[in-house]
């Protein structure tokens, strides 16, 4: 498999393990580019699959992970069309985003976010589909889709649901290793906090200990302790839509996309 450079991220296998890295400025936002080449990822995996044992997920911008879904990209769209319109082209996104995400999440390779930085929003959702969340000390968790009268729309209120406290499980089950005490207290939805800086190389190191052990059971262990919420994440789609018909959406996201803050989905 050749690596692929796209314009948002690239991939590449080394040493048996997949390699996605996000790289669009300013904060990785998940808009039409971005979900263009995810898309172009997960159509590859199946051809990847047989040729890797893990997936990791990391950034290359300093800024953090992602900053999510691109708002400036969706408001200045919903100003071009009408409401019917509108609502179309956001359930046709979301369909789409979710395809990649449910595509990741039950995928058969061990999936390992590797995080720092803002991890927010849509970026969130998709480090809650991989298997495991490595992030470094300063990475910093937040849903701000409540600011804009939204619900976060790529999978994240079901998973999160699905996972506090299983990611203990699948990080024992899936790489075999043992916990202390405090390490076992802290973990919730990050199974590994590591310094800042550290969290590609943790990643790593979690993927070199996975190679140990045979892929079908590895892949058969997740399927039995990582269902996936389908008719939850069906739902999530429809509430989202009929929120976006709401003028507080867009009186909110006219906020956001006019703020002279230099990252205005801070909380």
């Amino acid at each position: 498999m050749k690596p692929f450079e796209g314009q948002s991220l690239s991939w590449d296998i080394i040493d048996g393990c997949v390699e996605m890295a996000l790289d669009h400025e300013p904060c990785n936002e998940i808009g039409t580019l971005m979900l263009g080449e995810l898309e172009s990822f997960v159509d590859a995996l199946e051809e990847i699959t047989p040729q890797a044992h893990a997936l990791i997920i990391h950034s290359q911008r300093q800024a953090g992970f992602s900053a999510g879904a691109d708002l400036r990209e969706l408001y200045s769209r919903m100003q071009e069309v009408d409401l019917e319109e509108r609502i179309r082209g956001i359930r046709d996104f979301l369909t789409r985003i979710h395809r990649v995400i449910n595509a990741i999440d039950s995928s058969p390779l061990t999936t390992i976010a590797a995080v720092h930085g803002v991890v927010f929003g849509g970026g969130f959702e998709l480090a809650l589909a991989c298997d495991l969340i490595i992030a470094d000390k300063m990475a910093r968790f937040c849903f701000p889709e409540l600011r804009l009268g939204l619900i976060p729309g790529f999978g994240g209120i079901p998973r999160l649901r699905r996972d506090i406290g299983n990611a203990v499980v699948r990080d024992l089950l899936l790489t075999g290793r043992s916990f202390n005490a405090a390490k076992a207290l802290d973990t919730g939805i990050v199974s590994q906090l590591v310094s800042e800086g550290q969290a590609l190389r943790a990643a790593r190191a979690t993927a070199a200990q996975i190679k140990k052990f045979d892929r079908e059971t590895s892949a058969a262990a997740k399927r039995f302790i990582k269902p996936i919420p389908y008719e939850e994440l069906r739902e999530e789609i429809e509430i989202f839509c009929r929120l976006m018909t709401r003028p507080a959406v867009e009186e909110g996201l006219r906020r956001f996309v006019e703020s002279e803050d230099a990252q205005p989905y801070l909380p």
